[in-house]
């Protein structure tokens, strides 16, 4: 089937009747095609509902009980907090919460997890729509970035996306009764209050993230494949009730998780009590994508469950997942972090401005998003420091070529970056963000909640090395000498890393990545008429003081760059329609919104780490995509 659009060109009349015309047509090609995406996403979520009740109609003898019982207990190791934090438990992918949701503690407070600061830096795109169903059924259109051909280099000259942002998400609020402030939840209605007040709805965040190539193996890395993208359906929850009177410091932040699959099973169990080492490797029905491909992204919400859905239009491949109790997802108890079997569905009807998670960060509602901030790279590498793990269930993962320091590259020419950490949490060099670049950190104490790079780790070298995964011996790879910032603190803190230069972005050269492109998204055949641009950069930012506002900006103080969302005419996506891209200005960009300054001032009335924009009407639907701005 050839994909419509792919290669159409406009009319070669001008004027504001041409685009008007062009627009009709486009929506009139557009609107067929996002109903039988409709349709596809409510047969594949019942294929998926009966898969996931085969999963654990299998399952052991223990298990079945449990899930007869209602409850379900705990493995030693697990996803209980995404974190990897827990008081009392262990994390399997413990990367300090590089794919969790950034909770805060009220207006004025950084959440700390036992001791640790687990901020993020999302710069996103909030979209805000009255119609009924905008909150909870929207399609997307992507097109996947292009890699160099060349391997990246130590100074940056060339970059692949992987090194840009770890993983472009969508997010949406999700009904969890058993999440922060453990209130009732009522699916699919803008009955619940999204407010951090004490009548909130139990509120979950769900983030569908696509994950770049290149460095693998995902468990303590990024990346599903050395040359494909995969994606996966994330929920995160938090185990406190209203005002953080109590937080169960076992399980803080639980996460539901599971790659997008062709059948719609489960590669391994993706609830936080019973995740395991399969939980996080593809297997042979994981949803893999190439890069260039063009995908049509799906978020439903059927009887069966919460559904997301990816269908590669150049592949005409499908992977989907469904968040149902009979795919193994469960939710959290806040009294004893045990799971119950549980069916999630998305929270609110509409997109309204106010129906958003009240313990995130980040004010959506319904989101586009670029995870950024876990990338240094290096001549070389020092401090090793392996990863090594066996868990109860007869699993295991030995992964010796990790390290924790940064040499030279992101650092500077000769320079030895942060790290290593000793067992105690006592790192070297530690810094921080400084008023004219990286200063010294005034603790080296990595659990004493402070906001510094303690270490670059995890850190992998350039080229293939052998993992150890259930005792068999598996080749895995990294395209350059990388660190991820993401093993004794949530990012790069001190802003030197390559997503704060803007020469590492798109540019048009065939040294970086092509652009990721967006159009979107679209409810029901509508388009949203209104956004606000958003980032949550300032809460991991040393010199912000999120109770006042004051040195809480965009670009953050001391960084060269801050990337930005921009509009450009797009001859992959619908007949040319402005497309939104991410990074930096393009010799096709039409308009950018005043670069870094479209993220606007810190919203002291939600959380002072979040400046956001006023809301303002949709420019992909509102420019004729020819004024460069």
């Amino acid at each position: 089937m050839r994909i419509p659009w792919v290669g159409r060109r406009s009319s070669a009349r001008s004027g504001p009747g041409r685009w008007l015309t062009g627009r009709r047509r486009w929506r009139l090609l557009l609107v067929p095609l996002l109903g039988v995406a409709v349709v596809c996403q409510l047969g594949l979520a019942g294929n998926a509902a009966i898969a996931g009740a085969s999963t654990i109609a299998g399952a052991s003898t223990t298990a079945k009980a449990a899930l007869a019982a209602g409850t379900v207990a705990p493995n030693a190791t697990n996803e209980l907090d995404c974190n990897g934090w827990s008081a009392k438990y262990k994390t399997i992918r413990k990367l300090a919460g590089d794919l969790c949701t950034d909770p805060v503690k009220g207006k004025a407070n950084r959440f700390v997890d036992n001791g640790w600061y687990v901020g993020h830096d999302e710069p996103s795109v909030k979209f805000i729509s009255s119609a009924s169903g905008s909150g909870n059924t929207m399609t997307y259109l992507t097109k996947i970035p292009v890699d160099p051909q060349r391997a990246p280099t130590p100074s940056g000259s060339v970059t692949n996306y992987g090194q840009l942002s770890v993983a472009p998400w969508f997010g949406l609020p999700i009904c969890d009764p058993n999440s922060y402030p453990q209130n009732p939840c009522t699916p699919d209605s803008d009955s619940n209050v999204g407010l951090d007040v004490a009548n909130a709805a139990g509120s979950a965040f769900m983030e569908l993230q696509l994950y770049p190539p290149g460095y693998t193996p995902f468990v303590d890395s990024e990346s599903c494949s050395v040359t494909k993208w995969c994606a996966a359906l994330t929920i995160d929850s938090l185990e406190c009730n209203f005002n953080f009177a109590t937080c169960n410091n076992s399980c803080e932040e639980p996460v539901n998780f599971a790659f997008l699959q062709t059948n719609g099973v489960p590669s391994g169990p993706p609830s936080p009590q019973l995740a395991d080492v399969s939980s996080f490797l593809p297997n042979g029905k994981t949803l893999m994508i190439n890069p260039g491909d063009v995908l049509e992204v799906s978020i439903t919400d059927p009887a069966q469950g919460f559904t997301t859905t990816v269908r590669d239009l150049t592949t005409h491949q499908t992977g989907w997942m469904t968040a149902s109790a009979g795919n193994g997802f469960m939710n959290t108890s806040l009294s004893n972090c045990a799971g119950t079997p549980h069916t999630f569905h998305a929270e609110y009807n509409t997109a309204a401005v106010d129906n958003r998670v009240p313990w995130a960060a980040l004010e959506g509602g319904v989101l586009m998003e670029q995870e950024i901030g876990h990338s240094e790279v290096c001549s070389s590498l020092a401090n090793q420091d392996p990863v090594t793990e066996s868990f109860a269930n007869g699993q295991s993962f030995t992964d010796t070529a990790v390290y924790d320091t940064c040499v030279g590259g992101s650092e500077g020419a000769g320079k030895t970056g942060e790290g290593p950490c000793s067992s105690s949490a006592i790192c070297q060099n530690a810094e921080t963000q400084g008023p004219d670049g990286p200063q010294a950190c005034p603790t080296d104490n990595a659990d004493s909640g402070q906001l510094c790079e303690y270490a670059d780790g995890y850190c992998f070298q350039q080229g293939t090395r052998t993992v150890l995964i259930n005792g068999v011996s598996t080749t895995e790879s990294s395209d350059a000498n990388q660190c991820f910032a993401d093993r004794f603190q949530n990012g790069d803190l001190d802003f030197d890393g390559l997503s704060y230069q803007a020469s590492a972005w798109p540019n048009g050269s065939p040294n970086h990545p092509t652009v990721m492109q967006y159009a979107g998204p679209f409810t029901n055949g509508r388009t949203y008429p209104q956004i606000q641009f958003e980032t949550d950069v300032s809460g991991s930012s040393f010199l912000c003081d999120v109770a006042t506002g004051a040195g809480c900006q965009v670009k953050p103080i001391g960084s060269d760059f801050y990337p930005y969302w921009s509009l450009a005419k797009s001859t992959s996506l619908p007949l040319g329609v402005c497309a939104w891209n991410f990074g930096g200005q393009l010799r096709t960009t039409t308009r950018n919104f005043g670069g870094d300054a479209q993220y606007g001032n810190p919203d002291l009335s939600w959380y002072g780490g979040t400046n956001i924009s006023a809301v303002q009407p949709n420019p992909e639907f509102t420019t004729r995509c020819t004024n460069r701005l």
